[in-house]
């Protein structure tokens, strides 16, 4: 009545051979460079809203961190903030914190002691910026 199914069902496990895997490691890494690579990029906003020593040596360190995790490409960076109207400066120390963070967690799931340390001191400033600034 029925002919028999002469495919392999789409539920079957296909031949790995073919297909590029990637280590818990290497997509870690890719994780955290993402991370790291967004936090700088808002770093460099607020580099262009208020200039200041302590973001402009947090976004050579993040630079560093980004191409050390990406096998030594650097980052494409921007010189003017990339919002089309002038973002609140609160807000953007609050987006920076929550990347800092998300970017803590992957550092310390991956034992990447320096961009860990990095993260952290990051979280700290952007939390002190939000109270000085005051949230919107």
């Amino acid at each position: 009545m029925y002919e028999p199914i002469r495919t392999k069902s789409v539920h079957t496990v296909a031949d790995d051979a073919g297909f590029p895997h990637r280590s818990r490691e290497e997509e870690l890494d890719i994780q955290l460079a993402g991370h790291l690579a967004a936090l700088l990029a808002v770093t460099d906003e607020l580099r262009a809203l208020a200039p200041c020593a302590d973001l402009d040596t947090a976004a050579e360190r993040l630079a560093l961190q980004v191409a050390r995790l990406r096998g030594g490409v650097r980052p494409v960076r921007s010189a003017v903030a990339s919002a089309i109207h002038e973002p609140h400066s609160a807000a953007l120390h609050q987006r920076a914190h929550a990347l800092a963070g998300r970017a803590l967690v992957v550092a310390a799931s991956r034992a990447d002691t320096a961009a860990a340390i990095l993260a952290a001191e990051r979280m700290d400033a952007h939390a002190d910026a939000t109270r000085l600034v005051g949230a919107p």
